[in-house]
Protein backbone atom coordinates (compact mmCIF):
# COMPACT_ATOMS: atom_id res chain seq x y z
CA UNK A 1 0.00 0.00 0.00
CA UNK A 2 1.52 2.87 -1.08
CA UNK A 3 1.65 6.65 1.14
CA UNK A 4 2.33 10.01 0.67
CA UNK A 5 4.48 10.39 3.82
CA UNK A 6 5.39 13.76 5.65
CA UNK A 7 8.04 12.58 8.88
CA UNK A 8 8.27 16.21 10.64
CA UNK A 9 11.07 18.15 11.79
CA UNK A 10 11.04 15.69 14.99
CA UNK A 11 12.26 12.96 13.31
CA UNK A 12 15.03 14.37 11.63
CA UNK A 13 16.70 14.82 15.21
CA UNK A 14 15.21 14.14 18.58
CA UNK A 15 13.12 11.65 17.67
CA UNK A 16 15.35 9.98 14.87
CA UNK A 17 14.73 6.15 16.47
CA UNK A 18 10.44 6.42 15.67
CA UNK A 19 11.76 7.38 11.92
CA UNK A 20 14.46 4.75 12.04
CA UNK A 21 11.70 1.93 13.44
CA UNK A 22 9.24 3.15 10.97
CA UNK A 23 11.57 3.00 8.11
CA UNK A 24 12.27 -0.77 9.38
CA UNK A 25 8.85 -2.23 10.04
CA UNK A 26 7.20 -0.27 6.80
CA UNK A 27 8.27 -3.22 4.28
CA UNK A 28 7.70 -6.08 5.71
CA UNK A 29 4.06 -4.54 7.06
CA UNK A 30 3.58 -4.31 2.81
CA UNK A 31 3.67 -0.12 3.13
CA UNK A 32 5.38 1.86 1.06
CA UNK A 33 6.38 5.28 1.86
CA UNK A 34 6.80 8.20 -0.48
CA UNK A 35 8.37 11.11 1.51
CA UNK A 36 7.17 14.48 0.86
CA UNK A 37 9.44 16.46 -1.28
CA UNK A 38 10.77 19.69 0.14
CA UNK A 39 8.39 19.40 3.02
CA UNK A 40 8.43 22.33 5.44
CA UNK A 41 7.58 22.52 9.19
CA UNK A 42 4.15 22.16 10.38
CA UNK A 43 4.20 25.03 12.59
CA UNK A 44 3.77 22.87 15.69
CA UNK A 45 1.15 24.33 18.40
CA UNK A 46 2.42 28.01 18.45
CA UNK A 47 2.42 29.17 15.17
CA UNK A 48 -1.50 29.42 14.32
CA UNK A 49 -1.98 31.29 17.56
CA UNK A 50 0.25 33.81 16.17
CA UNK A 51 -1.11 34.16 12.77
CA UNK A 52 -3.63 32.23 11.47
CA UNK A 53 -3.58 33.24 7.62
CA UNK A 54 0.47 31.98 7.42
CA UNK A 55 -0.41 28.94 9.93
CA UNK A 56 -2.83 27.55 7.14
CA UNK A 57 -0.36 28.28 4.20
CA UNK A 58 2.50 26.45 5.98
CA UNK A 59 0.45 23.36 6.45
CA UNK A 60 -1.49 23.84 2.97
CA UNK A 61 1.97 23.69 0.89
CA UNK A 62 2.82 20.25 2.62
CA UNK A 63 -0.62 19.04 1.54
CA UNK A 64 -0.57 20.89 -1.98
CA UNK A 65 3.51 19.57 -2.28
CA UNK A 66 1.66 15.92 -1.55
CA UNK A 67 -0.92 15.56 -4.28
CA UNK A 68 2.10 15.39 -6.80
CA UNK A 69 2.91 11.38 -5.91
CA UNK A 70 1.55 9.32 -7.98
CA UNK A 71 -1.04 6.82 -7.23
CA UNK A 72 -1.75 7.93 -2.86
CA UNK A 73 -4.85 9.01 -2.07
CA UNK A 74 -3.61 9.03 1.77
CA UNK A 75 -0.88 11.24 3.70
CA UNK A 76 0.62 9.60 6.85
CA UNK A 77 2.54 11.55 9.66
CA UNK A 78 3.70 9.75 12.72
CA UNK A 79 3.42 12.25 14.48
CA UNK A 80 0.08 13.86 15.99
CA UNK A 81 0.72 17.08 16.24
CA UNK A 82 1.81 17.24 12.05
CA UNK A 83 -1.27 14.84 12.08
CA UNK A 84 -3.97 17.10 13.41
CA UNK A 85 -2.19 19.85 11.95
CA UNK A 86 -2.39 18.35 8.83
CA UNK A 87 -6.15 17.22 9.75
CA UNK A 88 -7.05 20.43 10.41
CA UNK A 89 -6.31 22.28 7.78
CA UNK A 90 -6.94 19.77 4.73
CA UNK A 91 -10.94 19.84 6.82
CA UNK A 92 -11.47 23.62 7.96
CA UNK A 93 -10.48 24.63 4.36
CA UNK A 94 -13.36 22.71 2.93
CA UNK A 95 -15.71 24.28 5.54
CA UNK A 96 -14.57 27.82 5.38
CA UNK A 97 -14.73 29.21 2.04
CA UNK A 98 -12.87 32.53 2.64
CA UNK A 99 -10.16 30.37 4.47
CA UNK A 100 -9.64 28.39 1.54
CA UNK A 101 -9.41 31.18 -0.64
CA UNK A 102 -6.66 32.90 1.50
CA UNK A 103 -4.96 29.69 2.18
CA UNK A 104 -4.87 29.53 -1.82
CA UNK A 105 -3.90 32.90 -2.56
CA UNK A 106 -1.03 31.83 -0.25
CA UNK A 107 0.14 29.29 -1.90
CA UNK A 108 -0.68 30.80 -5.29
CA UNK A 109 2.48 32.81 -4.82
CA UNK A 110 4.62 29.45 -4.84
CA UNK A 111 2.65 28.29 -7.83
CA UNK A 112 1.12 25.51 -5.97
CA UNK A 113 -2.48 25.40 -4.99
CA UNK A 114 -5.01 22.73 -2.81
CA UNK A 115 -8.53 21.74 -3.16
CA UNK A 116 -9.61 20.42 0.34
CA UNK A 117 -10.78 16.52 0.26
CA UNK A 118 -7.99 15.55 -2.41
CA UNK A 119 -5.92 13.44 0.60
CA UNK A 120 -7.07 11.92 3.44
CA UNK A 121 -4.72 11.99 5.91
CA UNK A 122 -4.04 9.33 8.91
CA UNK A 123 -1.84 8.95 11.48
CA UNK A 124 0.98 6.41 11.13
CA UNK A 125 -1.00 3.98 13.63
CA UNK A 126 -4.12 4.56 11.80
CA UNK A 127 -2.52 3.55 9.43
CA UNK A 128 -1.26 -0.11 10.45
CA UNK A 129 -3.89 -0.78 12.65
CA UNK A 130 -7.13 0.33 10.21
CA UNK A 131 -5.12 -0.41 6.46
CA UNK A 132 -2.50 -3.04 6.93
CA UNK A 133 -4.70 -4.45 9.88
CA UNK A 134 -3.76 -5.58 13.54
CA UNK A 135 -4.71 -9.66 12.59
CA UNK A 136 -1.40 -8.78 9.57
CA UNK A 137 0.98 -7.56 11.98
CA UNK A 138 -0.17 -10.41 14.62
CA UNK A 139 0.88 -12.70 11.45
CA UNK A 140 4.51 -10.96 11.23
CA UNK A 141 5.56 -11.76 14.80
CA UNK A 142 8.34 -14.02 15.31
CA UNK A 143 9.42 -13.08 18.72
CA UNK A 144 6.40 -12.35 20.59
CA UNK A 145 6.67 -9.98 23.31
CA UNK A 146 5.39 -11.90 26.47
CA UNK A 147 6.22 -11.20 29.84
CA UNK A 148 6.61 -7.71 28.95
CA UNK A 149 4.17 -5.17 30.39
CA UNK A 150 3.53 -1.98 28.31
CA UNK A 151 1.41 1.09 28.75
CA UNK A 152 -0.33 2.16 25.90
CA UNK A 153 -0.23 6.10 25.95
CA UNK A 154 -2.09 8.39 22.79
CA UNK A 155 -1.73 11.47 23.80
CA UNK A 156 -4.12 14.63 23.48
CA UNK A 157 -3.94 14.96 19.95
CA UNK A 158 -5.23 12.18 18.26
CA UNK A 159 -7.95 10.94 20.54
CA UNK A 160 -9.44 14.77 20.95
CA UNK A 161 -10.71 16.66 18.80
CA UNK A 162 -12.56 14.01 16.58
CA UNK A 163 -12.03 15.46 12.94
CA UNK A 164 -13.70 12.84 11.43
CA UNK A 165 -17.31 12.52 10.85
CA UNK A 166 -17.53 9.29 12.13
CA UNK A 167 -14.02 8.02 13.70
CA UNK A 168 -12.33 4.66 13.37
CA UNK A 169 -11.86 4.20 16.44
CA UNK A 170 -13.56 5.78 20.20
CA UNK A 171 -11.91 9.27 21.00
CA UNK A 172 -12.72 8.74 24.55
CA UNK A 173 -11.55 5.32 25.29
CA UNK A 174 -9.38 4.66 22.30
CA UNK A 175 -8.10 1.04 21.98
CA UNK A 176 -6.00 0.49 18.95
CA UNK A 177 -2.99 0.59 20.31
CA UNK A 178 -4.15 -1.37 23.21
CA UNK A 179 -5.09 -4.09 20.35
CA UNK A 180 -2.01 -3.67 18.71
CA UNK A 181 0.48 -4.43 21.47
CA UNK A 182 -1.83 -6.86 22.66
CA UNK A 183 -1.21 -8.58 19.24
CA UNK A 184 2.90 -8.27 19.49
CA UNK A 185 2.17 -10.54 22.64
CA UNK A 186 2.86 -7.81 25.36
CA UNK A 187 0.65 -7.59 28.63
CA UNK A 188 -1.15 -4.20 28.23
CA UNK A 189 -1.78 -2.63 31.40
CA UNK A 190 -4.93 -0.32 31.89
CA UNK A 191 -4.47 3.14 33.42
CA UNK A 192 -6.84 5.95 33.37
CA UNK A 193 -4.67 8.79 32.26
CA UNK A 194 -3.56 7.19 28.81
CA UNK A 195 -5.44 10.06 26.58
CA UNK A 196 -3.85 12.86 29.11
CA UNK A 197 -1.59 15.55 28.08
CA UNK A 198 1.76 15.50 28.27
CA UNK A 199 2.27 19.00 28.43
CA UNK A 200 3.37 20.03 25.23
CA UNK A 201 6.33 22.73 25.83
CA UNK A 202 4.89 23.94 28.47
CA UNK A 203 8.34 23.17 30.04
CA UNK A 204 9.44 25.86 28.42
CA UNK A 205 6.50 27.90 29.93
CA UNK A 206 6.24 26.61 33.30
CA UNK A 207 8.12 23.99 34.42
CA UNK A 208 6.52 22.62 37.88
CA UNK A 209 3.16 22.67 35.75
CA UNK A 210 4.48 20.31 33.31
CA UNK A 211 6.42 18.11 35.78
CA UNK A 212 3.20 17.81 37.40
CA UNK A 213 1.73 16.74 34.01
CA UNK A 214 4.54 14.23 33.03
CA UNK A 215 4.71 12.81 36.91
CA UNK A 216 1.04 11.87 36.51
CA UNK A 217 1.53 9.85 33.62
CA UNK A 218 4.68 8.26 34.35
CA UNK A 219 3.19 7.60 38.33
CA UNK A 220 0.01 6.02 36.71
CA UNK A 221 1.66 3.44 34.25
CA UNK A 222 3.94 2.85 37.08
CA UNK A 223 1.37 1.93 39.62
CA UNK A 224 0.08 -0.15 37.17
CA UNK A 225 2.87 -2.42 37.06
CA UNK A 226 4.44 -0.95 33.40
CA UNK A 227 7.61 -1.88 32.06
CA UNK A 228 7.47 0.78 29.85
CA UNK A 229 5.22 3.74 27.94
CA UNK A 230 4.67 3.44 24.36
CA UNK A 231 3.95 6.21 22.48
CA UNK A 232 2.36 7.44 19.00
CA UNK A 233 4.01 10.93 19.55
CA UNK A 234 7.81 12.28 19.56
CA UNK A 235 6.93 15.23 21.69
CA UNK A 236 5.14 12.94 23.93
CA UNK A 237 8.20 10.79 23.82
CA UNK A 238 10.41 13.70 24.77
CA UNK A 239 9.01 14.88 27.59
CA UNK A 240 8.44 11.57 28.81
CA UNK A 241 11.76 10.72 28.59
CA UNK A 242 13.95 13.85 28.75
CA UNK A 243 12.65 15.21 31.88
CA UNK A 244 12.33 12.57 34.50
CA UNK A 245 15.43 13.50 36.50
CA UNK A 246 13.45 17.06 36.81
CA UNK A 247 10.34 15.51 37.40
CA UNK A 248 11.90 13.25 39.96
CA UNK A 249 13.36 16.35 41.86
CA UNK A 250 10.88 18.43 41.68
CA UNK A 251 8.27 15.40 43.18
CA UNK A 252 10.65 13.31 44.98
CA UNK A 253 10.16 10.39 42.84
CA UNK A 254 12.59 7.69 41.58
CA UNK A 255 11.02 6.98 38.21
CA UNK A 256 12.94 5.45 35.67
CA UNK A 257 10.27 4.63 32.77
CA UNK A 258 11.43 3.66 29.84
CA UNK A 259 9.92 5.27 27.20
CA UNK A 260 9.40 3.83 23.96
CA UNK A 261 8.17 4.23 20.42
CA UNK A 262 5.25 1.32 19.24
CA UNK A 263 7.19 1.18 15.80
CA UNK A 264 10.02 -0.25 18.14
CA UNK A 265 7.84 -2.28 19.54
CA UNK A 266 6.58 -3.44 16.45
CA UNK A 267 9.98 -4.67 15.42
CA UNK A 268 10.94 -6.28 18.51
CA UNK A 269 8.30 -8.28 17.65
CA UNK A 270 9.40 -9.02 14.04
CA UNK A 271 12.79 -10.32 15.45
CA UNK A 272 14.50 -7.50 14.27
CA UNK A 273 17.75 -6.12 15.75
CA UNK A 274 17.28 -3.29 18.16
CA UNK A 275 19.94 -1.09 17.13
CA UNK A 276 18.07 -1.07 13.88
CA UNK A 277 14.97 0.10 15.97
CA UNK A 278 17.12 3.04 17.33
CA UNK A 279 17.16 1.60 21.06
CA UNK A 280 19.91 3.06 22.92
CA UNK A 281 19.06 6.59 22.14
CA UNK A 282 16.78 7.05 24.46
CA UNK A 283 17.51 8.63 27.72
CA UNK A 284 15.49 6.69 30.33
CA UNK A 285 17.52 3.20 29.54
CA UNK A 286 15.47 0.65 27.36
CA UNK A 287 17.87 -2.49 28.53
CA UNK A 288 14.86 -3.58 31.52
CA UNK A 289 12.57 -4.18 27.91
CA UNK A 290 14.79 -5.71 25.99
CA UNK A 291 16.02 -7.96 28.63
CA UNK A 292 12.67 -9.17 29.09
CA UNK A 293 13.05 -10.61 25.63
CA UNK A 294 16.66 -11.41 26.02
CA UNK A 295 17.79 -8.77 23.45
CA UNK A 296 21.14 -6.63 24.47
CA UNK A 297 20.28 -3.04 23.26
CA UNK A 298 22.89 -1.34 21.09
CA UNK A 299 25.39 0.99 22.76
CA UNK A 300 26.44 4.51 20.26
CA UNK A 301 29.62 4.40 19.26
CA UNK A 302 32.17 7.27 20.43
CA UNK A 303 32.08 9.41 23.54
CA UNK A 304 28.32 10.88 24.74
CA UNK A 305 27.73 14.21 23.54
CA UNK A 306 27.49 16.88 26.26
CA UNK A 307 24.14 18.21 26.98
CA UNK A 308 23.57 22.17 26.68
CA UNK A 309 22.90 23.32 29.83
CA UNK A 310 19.74 24.89 30.45
CA UNK A 311 19.04 28.93 30.31
CA UNK A 312 18.83 30.56 33.91
CA UNK A 313 15.76 31.92 33.17
CA UNK A 314 12.81 29.39 34.39
CA UNK A 315 10.32 30.10 31.68
CA UNK A 316 10.49 31.74 28.25
CA UNK A 317 7.37 34.20 27.53
CA UNK A 318 4.00 33.02 25.53
CA UNK A 319 4.28 34.54 22.08
CA UNK A 320 2.78 38.34 22.60
CA UNK A 321 -0.45 39.78 20.53
CA UNK A 322 1.39 40.74 17.30
CA UNK A 323 -0.07 39.05 14.36
CA UNK A 324 -3.19 37.74 13.32
CA UNK A 325 -5.40 35.82 15.67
Amino acid sequence: MRYAYYPGCSLTRSARAYAESTAAIVGPLGIELVEVEDWNCCGATEYIAINKSAAYALVGRNLALATSIEDVETLTAPCSACYLNLKKVDRYMGEYPDLNQRTNTALAAGGLSYEPGTLHVKHLLDVITEDIGVEVVAGSVSQPLAGIKLAPYYGCLIARPALDDEPAHDTEQPHNLDDLLTALGADVVDYPVKTNCCGGHMAQISASTAYGLIGKLIGAAAKAGADAIVTICPMCQLNLDAYQTQVNRHLGTKYKMPILYFTQMIGLAMGMKPADLGFGQEIVSGKPVLAKVGLPVHEPAGPTPKRRSRRNDPSLPMPGSRGER
